[in-house]
């Protein structure tokens, strides 16, 4: 007994450690980006103008609005937790494209420099260029925001070499439910779910946006009960879930009808569901999570496997373990341009489809947001997947 207690507070002290070295990572790179635009914006600011004086407690408050929101929000939701995270959001999203501007800015100044190709610029030419190119940029941000509110359904039709009927699935990914995703974001995904008309539902996890408090007090899970489907709704842990509290999470979506497969599986609807834990296990709660091998060790290979897995790495074991369709998402496709260079890099898919072998992969850019509730370069989706099997 002692033992298992001993454990039990090595385990919570491992998740201490790792949550305080990722933040202190985040909020320095967080805090060197700030800095970097503050003084670009500022050079662009005439020192004689009243805007020199109001802008740096101004910028100051906009940049703490997103940590100090969060903070707010972890004791009880509130109107102004809520207000400071809406402001400290946009901002995350327009911090994007003030830092490559400041860089272009700077990139031009170096080039500047060896062949002289620009004249020098007075206060005045400075200002306007600043206010063009902050103009630019918010303008962008809105319209990214109007994008990020409008989700549609991606049809998908895959054919599986294996004996079975049509089954019809409607799959949605990084809902991100909480103080940005709220009761009108989460009613219109449940609309497009319900009109899929689907045999089974899946969720492929980062359903709350990490604390899952605001969800509660929302009452979200009201409106997830009115998801309809023949056979069930069933998900999977996200990242978000670890970083937030897994536990409540997932009990919280239980007690809402949702299936929880945490490295499990259940035959459905004639098929193989096979759910793993999100590899952010390891790293949030120190938990390990099984192989696929274990996973699909047991199961009748003759039937269709369908696997959901958040994050989409190492796609080859679904097609060495018999996997016929793999579904995933974490990926956001970056969610705003040019990020998704990065993530196309990182991962072997970043958005979309891809088969390997005999196994089907579709990796979601998911329907909701994290951070800024913006996207520029992807739209959110659910997947309405028609899945045709040997007649």
């Amino acid at each position: 007994m002692q033992d298992a207690t001993l454990e039990v507070r090595e385990r919570r002290r491992e998740r201490r450690r790792s949550f305080a070295i990722f933040f202190s990572i985040v909020l320095t790179i967080y805090g060197l980006i700030n800095l970097y635009i503050y003084e670009r914006l500022m050079d662009a600011i005439s020192a004689s103008s009243w805007v020199h004086s109001v802008f740096p407690p101004v910028f100051l408050f906009i940049v703490l609005c997103y940590l100090v929101g969060q903070f707010l929000e972890r004791r009880s939701s509130s109107f102004v937790s809520d207000l400071l995270t809406w402001i400290g959001s946009f901002w995350l999203g327009a911090m994007t494209w003030f830092f490559l501007a400041s860089a272009l800015v700077d990139l031009v100044r170096l080039l500047n420099l060896i062949f002289g190709f620009i004249p020098s610029l007075s206060e005045e030419n400075k200002a306007i260029i600043g206010a063009v190119t902050s103009g630019f940029i918010l303008l962008s941000m809105f319209l990214g925001f109007l994008n990020a509110r409008n989700i549609r359904i991606k049809p998908l039709r895959i054919k599986i070499e294996k004996p079975g009927s049509t089954l019809r699935i409607a799959a949605i990914s990084d809902m991100h439910m909480g103080s940005l995703i709220g009761r009108r974001m989460v009613q219109q995904m449940i609309r497009k779910i319900n009109s899929i008309d689907a045999d089974l539902v899946l969720m492929i996890g980062d359903q709350v946006d990490g604390n899952p408090h605001p969800v509660m007090e929302l009452d979200l899970g009201a409106e997830l009960k009115q998801i309809r489907s023949k056979h069930g709704v069933f998900a999977i842990t996200g990242n978000h879930e670890y970083i937030g509290n897994a536990e409540t999470s997932c009990a919280y979506l239980e007690a809402h009808g949702i299936t929880m497969l945490r490295d499990a599986t259940t035959e459905v609807a004639g098929v193989y569901l096979v759910g793993r834990e999100d590899i952010a296990a390891k790293q949030f709660a120190n938990v390990e999570r099984k192989t696929l091998e274990v996973l699909v060790a047991l199961l009748d290979q003759s039937k269709p496997l369908i696997l959901m897995d958040h994050t989409p790495f190492h796609l080859e074991q679904a097609e060495q373990n018999g996997v016929d369709l793999q579904l995933s998402g974490h990926t956001h496709h970056a969610q705003i341009w040019p990020w998704n260079y990065i993530t196309q890099r990182v991962y072997e898919v970043s958005w979309g489809y891809k088969k390997k072998g005999n196994t089907h992969i579709y990796v979601s850019c998911g329907s909701g947001t994290w951070g800024p509730p913006i996207r520029i370069g992807n739209t959110p989706e659910i997947m309405d997947i028609t899945i045709e099997f040997l007649s």
